[in-house]
């Protein structure tokens, strides 16, 4: 047997290959996962297009993964052969508060990633996969499961509270279902009338159009009586993180998860900031403890991920042409056969 892999030699997808690698033995602590599903995210996205100049090749890319435990090292207590998992985002992230060195242990992108038939890692990174779903549906979890719980955590969002999504990609749509979970009220953006649609029969009970209404965070204010959301999950960074202050009420959280808006500096009212005493989060995912805790309220409420598209590991590169596009809803699913 061997251990297919898909493998970024240098920076830019265009010189991806496959290579067959060595099944990996679990050393004393470490669990061996046969991986099934996997997905893209856009930080994947950003790895595979070579925009990460500190990035150090060769690399398997990916974050997320899912599967199944095939071998398990001595010492080994908390999975056993066969049983489910999703493997989290950073290696050494457990729980608690984040640190810096914990960018040095991110799946994909510092350490080689789960675009891999099988992959060794440490028991404790490594989360149960939630009963009702399939490998194809927990290989979404990792990122952007995790990415919007914790935003929500951050802001101790509770029942008959109002969020603001931004956009239908992954965080935001994990970000709605997970909102309303909690009982709260979900106000949704997006240029696309078709998907403020899809996104109603997800739950949303607002949505607006961006493009038609350029000032949404005034929109966003007349929606809520003037009083603004409690929490907005920003996922623009340089093009929206200004409005989402100003439509986020007086003690609310802004949750910045994305730099889907460009790399640069964003315009923001110090005042607005000031004055309303808004707290804004950044948001880099989360911890295993946090993974762990999203899938028991997922399997708790039945939710099950937004899956657009599928493609396999061979097509990843359509799959990056989607995204790119930005013609997907939800997930965009690969398959690691």
């Amino acid at each position: 047997m061997i251990n297919r892999a898909l493998v970024l030699p240098r920076a830019g997808l265009a010189h991806r290959a496959f290579e067959d690698r060595e099944i990996p033995v679990p050393g004393p602590g470490e669990v061996v996962v046969r991986m099934r599903g996997s997905s893209l995210n856009y930080h994947d996205f950003v790895v595979l297009q070579g925009m990460i100049p500190t990035m150090q090749y060769p690399r398997v890319p990916l974050s997320d993964g899912a599967g199944e435990v095939a071998a398990v090292g001595e010492g080994v207590t908390r999975f056993a052969e066969g049983d489910r998992v999703c493997s989290g985002f950073f290696r050494d992230w457990i729980g608690g508060p984040p640190e810096s060195h914990h960018w040095n242990s991110i799946f994909g992108d510092t350490i080689d990633g789960c675009a891999q038939q099988y992959l060794a890692v440490p028991q404790d990174v490594l989360s149960r996969t939630p009963r009702h779903l399939s490998d194809r549906e927990a290989g979404t979890l990792t990122c952007a499961g995790v990415t919007a719980w914790a935003a929500l955590e951050r802001a101790d969002l509770r029942s008959g509270q109002t969020v603001l999504v931004q956009g239908t990609g992954g965080v935001s749509l994990f970000g709605l279902q997970l909102a309303k979970a909690r009982g709260c009220r979900v106000i949704l953006t997006s240029s696309s009338d078709e998907k403020r649609a899809r996104a109603v029969e997800l739950g949303a009970d607002e949505t607006l159009n961006y493009r038609q209404t350029p000032n949404w965070a005034e929109a966003v204010l007349d929606l809520t009586e003037g009083r603004g959301v409690d929490l907005t999950i920003d996922v623009g960074g340089e093009t929206t993180l200004g409005p989402s202050i100003e439509c986020t009420a007086t003690g609310g959280h802004v949750s910045l998860v994305g730099i889907l808006g460009g790399f640069g500096s964003a315009a923001v009212s110090p005042t607005s900031v000031f004055t309303r005493q808004i707290t804004l989060h950044g948001i880099a995912v989360g911890s295993r403890c946090d993974f762990d805790a999203m899938n028991r309220c997922i399997e708790a409420n039945q939710i099950r991920p937004v899956i657009s598209h599928d493609f396999s590991l061979d097509e990843i590169d359509k799959g990056c042409a989607l995204m790119a596009s930005g013609g997907h809803f939800g997930k965009i699913a690969l398959a690691i056969d």
